[in-house]
Formats: C-alpha cells, sequence, structure tokens
C-alpha cells in the first residue's frame, strides 16, 4: 500500500484526488491550511487510510513516516483567490513548493507539482504544446498566479537535474465539476450558479475567447497515471474539446433548463484570448484522455452538487 500526500488536499481538485487514491487502495495524508479549501469537501473521507493535516505548506512541514508520492495542488486557483491572496499565492509556488520538495529529496518520494495552462500566458501558438514558452504579463492582475507557477516549474527541475528528486510536472487546463465554490469567479461555477437562479449569465467581452473543459474525474485519472508514469518533463492535461464562452454559456443553459438570458460586460485584463491542450504527450506517454463530454459533465456537476450548494449561500 502507497502513501500519498496530497497538499491542498481539502480543495475542488486536492479532494477529488484524495478520493480516488483511497478508492484505489493507498493511504492518503491530505494537508491544506483551509484558506480556499474546506472541510465538507472531505468530511465523507472517514477511514484508517486518511489523515488531515491543518497546516500551511509555506512554513516548514515534518511528514512522519514513509511516503511514495507527493501532489503538490496547494495554490489559490482562481483569480477573485489569486487576487485576493497576491503574497500567499507567491509564496506556495516558492516556498511552499520547496518545502515539499524537501520532503520529497527526504522520502525519496515521486512529486508531482500542479502547474497550469496560465504559464502560456495569452499564446500565440494553438492549440499549446508543452515546448511553447508562453506569452506571460509577469506584472499584471494574473502574474502573481502565473508566475508562481513558472517558477514551482523552475524550482522543480532544478531539484530533478541537481538534487535527483523524481519529479512531473502537470500543466493543468480548465477543469470543472462538483465541489467548485459558486463565487470563485470561474465560468463554470459562475455560469451555473446563475442559471439555477434564473439571472442573467454574464460573459466578458463578445464571449468570443475560447477554454478546454475538463471534468474532473478525467482530470484526476490523469494525475495519477502522470504521478506513477517515468515522465519528468511538463505534460499537459485537459480536455482538447473547445468552446468559446458564449457556447459554455449556452450548453449551461440548455443543461440546467433555465430561463436566462445572456449580458456582456467587459473583459478583464490579460484575459487569454484562446486555450486550448495539445495532448499528445498525454496520449503517448500515460494512454490518458478525457471521456466525459460538456453537457454530460455539467449534468453530472448538478447531479453531485446539488442545486443549494451550486447557488451557494451568498446569493
Amino acid at each position: 500500500m502507497s502513501t500519498c500526500v496530497v497538499t491542498g488536499g481539502a480543495g475542488f481538485l486536492g479532494s477529488h484526488l484524495c478520493e480516488l487514491l483511497l478508492e484505489r487502495g493507498h493511504q492518503v495524508i491530505c494537508v491544506d491550511n483551509l484558506e480556499t479549501g474546506s472541510l465538507q469537501n472531505i468530511e465523507h473521507l472517514r477511514s484508517a487510510e486518511f489523515r488531515f493535516m491543518d497546516h500551511d505548506i509555506t512554513e516548514f512541514v515534518e511528514i512522519e513516516g514513509p511516503v511514495d508520492f507527493i501532489y503538490h495542488l496547494a495554490s489559490p486557483a482562481s483569480p477573485i483567490d489569486y487576487q485576493r491572496l497576491p503574497l500567499q499565492t507567491l509564496k506556495v509556488g516558492s516556498y511552499g513548493t520547496h518545502h515539499m520538495l524537501g520532503v520529497a529529496k527526504f522520502t525519496r518520494a515521486r512529486f508531482l507539482i500542479a502547474s497550469t495552462s496560465e504559464v502560456y500566458g495569452d499564446p500565440e501558438i494553438h492549440p499549446q504544446p508543452e515546448d511553447y514558452w508562453g506569452n506571460v504579463n509577469p506584472i499584471g492582475p494574473r502574474g502573481v498566479y502565473d508566475e508562481a507557477k513558472r517558477y514551482a516549474e523552475a524550482l522543480t527541475m532544478a531539484y530533478h537535474r541537481q538534487q535527483g528528486v523524481d519529479t512531473c510536472i502537470a500543466r493543468i487546463f480548465n477543469t470543472y465539476g462538483s465541489r467548485m465554490r459558486p463565487h470563485d469567479g470561474r465560468a463554470v461555477p459562475t455560469f451555473l450558479r446563475q442559471a439555477l437562479q434564473d439571472k442573467p449569465l454574464t460573459v466578458f467581452g463578445e464571449g468570443s475567447q475560447t477554454r478546454s473543459f475538463c471534468y474532473v474525474d478525467d482530470l484526476v485519472r490523469g494525475l495519477i497515471a502522470l504521478a506513477e508514469s517515468d515522465a519528468h518533463l511538463p505534460v499537459n492535461l485537459g480536455n482538447s474539446d473547445e468552446y468559446t464562452l458564449l457556447q459554455l454559456a449556452e450548453a449551461v443553459i440548455e443543461v440546467s433548463g433555465a430561463r436566462s438570458e445572456i449580458v456582456y460586460e467587459a473583459l478583464p485584463v490579460d484575459d487569454p484570448k484562446v486555450r486550448q491542450p495539445d495532448i499528445t504527450k498525454a496520449r503517448e506517454l500515460l494512454g490518458w484522455e478525457p471521456q466525459v463530454e460538456l453537457r454530460d459533465g455539467l449534468r453530472k456537476t448538478i447531479d453531485e452538487s446539488g442545486v443549494e450548494r451550486l447557488v451557494g449561500a451568498n446569493s
């Protein structure tokens, strides 16, 4: 039985990863300071194989016992969160990654850093392959998140090359599913919250900017496949089906049966015009690709979350 550490394990992605690891027979140590995560996300994970640690990984952490895998997912991830917590976001990417790589070095664990498609910035190449270096504004409002992840990637490769740590890098594209916070500012939870109340869906710009939406079950399968592989260089994980934000809004209205109209607001600064992963490497190295189509995933999100949680207490 392998022991897995999941930082940010009480968050949206982390809680789904903890759940699947337990289902596959692993022991799981979930580390989270609950800044953006929630105990509600992991309250159902009650077993002798699951342990929760309330800890801020920007501070030194000591993990007792043998560790086989470290999944470093901790970070504010939505624009609302990382603009509210800019210094914490940078510290998690730097100090937090350094601390967890130190744990990986000491325990000889395989280390996975959850990076992001945001390292590509507003891309000049479409779809985005892993060897594209990106077009990022380091001092813009999204810079604290983009640069924290780019630095974390550089730190991870430095530990691999100089210290011999067994590492891998997952570049995660837009992911959605149950346990997303309704007010976190990202497109899917925002549209679902608005639609389930028959409120107007707010689309930025003309809605022509594109995204690729991966259902959470597909994504966490990919994370485990990458961690259990021998890959060291970055691998894109996301759904290669591309939708405009307007198409997403229309799909949410269709699936939810809402009577909502669509309204348009000003485009945020540095909002990427296109976002689509080239997942050739994931297919070839991991035998992985998404299986859940957008409308099916939206229905699953509504069914598994329940309307009350998707709408949120502050609506």
